[in-house]
């Protein structure tokens, strides 16, 4: 009976496993395969196994620079998410059942749109004749409109609205566990609300903060639609160089290895980062 017990979990998560094997694994396990190949513009993919498309992305500067630019944008992006977000899942976590609804509505709502749809809207705001830089004109603020598109800054603000529902609500979960007692007591002892804030709400809502914090980021370093549409040709980051690499050179070999050292560095970043938060704040938590 035992024995049967144990092996019920694995029976009923085996067709969620193989459709995770089927579509998830396997094409990673293909892509890795592939970065090993060879590539000739005359003779297209050779089967041949060798490390030479990791030895040409690790040691051309031009490579070092797109991952450079990649993670840069990626940190930005979440840095914001984080001064935008906590406060806004406060807030909403703070307010009446009913506004509460409405702001979720707010929140979730541009996730049911498509984020190339959402990202086109960015660039007619973004654009040099959008809408910003010609309000901005207007009102005689600006006397030339601000370069905000084929820039890091357009694809930082247009990420930062992509990504910072994920957040929001990683933020939201934290507070939900939050003891309400406590920031009862620090206002019954003369805290203001900034006070509460910093010194009791913040230090809780760590451990949502650093899972928000990894999901955005890892998102925000492999995204392709933004950066694609805001960065343009002008900006590469690394998703955008491997489609180039794939669709553009047809040097699959070459995009492979790309993917497989982001994949490869995010995961490396994540791990670090996540280890250095439990180290710092495993006396706090328990």
């Amino acid at each position: 009976m035992n024995r049967q017990s144990a092996a019920k979990p694995w029976l009923l998560s085996a067709p969620a496993l193989t459709l995770f094997l089927a579509l998830l694994l396997t094409p990673l396990v293909m892509t890795f395969v592939l970065s090993f190949n060879s590539f000739n513009f005359y003779g297209g993919i050779k089967n041949t196994h060798d490390f030479g498309n990791y030895l040409d992305v690790l040691s051309d500067s031009f490579f070092y620079e797109i991952f450079a630019r990649t993670f840069l944008i990626a940190l930005a992006t979440t840095v914001v998410c984080v001064i935008l977000g906590v406060p806004e899942a406060y807030i909403m976590f703070r307010m009446k059942p009913f506004w509460r609804s409405t702001l979720f509505l707010v929140i979730l709502g541009p996730l049911l749109i498509s984020v190339v749809v959402r990202t086109l809207g960015w660039q007619i705001l973004l654009g040099n004749k959008g809408l910003i830089n010609s309000g901005l004109m207007n009102i005689g603020l600006i006397s030339r409109p601000f370069r905000m598109m084929y820039s890091s800054p357009g694809v930082v603000i247009a990420m930062t609205h992509v990504m910072i529902p994920f957040m929001i609500l990683a933020v939201w979960a934290s507070l939900q566990r939050q003891d309400p007692a406590t920031e009862q007591a620090a206002e019954s002892l003369g805290a203001g609300p900034l006070t509460v804030f910093f010194r009791v709400v913040l230090p809780q809502v760590i451990p949502g903060i650093l899972s928000g914090s990894l999901l955005v980021f890892s998102m925000s370093a492999s995204a392709f639609a933004t950066p694609a549409i805001i960065g343009g040709r002008r900006l590469k980051v690394a998703s955008t160089t491997v489609y180039d690499e794939f669709m553009g050179t047809l040097n699959w070999p070459l995009g492979a290895a790309i993917a497989v050292i982001l994949l490869v560095s995010v995961l490396i970043i994540m791990l670090a980062w996540n280890r250095l938060m439990e180290r710092r704040y495993s006396g706090a938590f328990g």
